[in-house]
């Protein structure tokens, strides 16, 4: 397989706030073409977790999405910090302050891109069972989230009725139900 793989030859950072910054890039590919301007947008990296209560209820969140004007039903979430030892202890700290609860078990399902186009950062989805609600929600300044329990038949139907907006967020239901066997292919 031929190197596809791009040489950046000057990279200028354009915006830079805390949970979005743009660089502009002036690239060559393999075969000697510059590619100017290249624009790249850098996110922090995100976990989300498809939460299973210990009595098989699946935990979904609904909030307001201004971007869209909508609000959306999405799986729990967010940024990882800088405190979070890794991609687990990130999702368990979105789950406890979106849901309130615990889980006694997570599964790495895996990573995928929301843009490889555009955006570099990545968004680390796990399967996170056992859950037992423990705390009310701590919640950011900014957040109104209302949680929402469902079987899982009622969350294949959000799938399937196309009710579920963010892709990502779809992505992991996915991979989620597979580790569930509750779909095939």
């Amino acid at each position: 397989m031929a190197d596809l793989k791009w040489k950046t030859l000057s990279s200028e950072q354009l915006f830079n706030d805390r949970w979005f910054k743009v660089r502009k890039e002036v690239c060559e590919t393999p075969q000697g073409k510059i590619v100017d301007p290249y624009y790249v947008y850098d996110f922090p990296t995100w976990v989300g977790a498809v939460p299973v209560t210990e009595d098989g209820k699946i935990i979904m969140v609904r909030q307001y999405r201004h971007a869209l004007g909508e609000t959306c039903i999405e799986i729990p979430g967010g940024c990882v910090d800088d405190t979070d030892a890794d991609f687990k202890e990130a999702a368990a700290r979105e789950l406890l302050e979106e849901t309130g609860y615990i889980f006694s078990d997570y599964k790495y399902l895996g990573k995928i891109s929301p843009n490889p186009s555009t955006n570099s950062n990545l968004l680390h989805m796990f399967l996170a069972t056992g859950g037992k609600k423990i705390a009310e929600q701590q919640l950011d300044e900014n957040e109104e989230i209302e949680i929402v329990l469902l079987s899982i038949d009622e969350l294949k139907n959000l799938i399937k009725e196309n009710k579920i907006m963010q892709a990502m967020h779809v992505s992991c239901i996915l991979y989620a139900l597979l580790q569930l066997e509750e779909i095939q292919f």
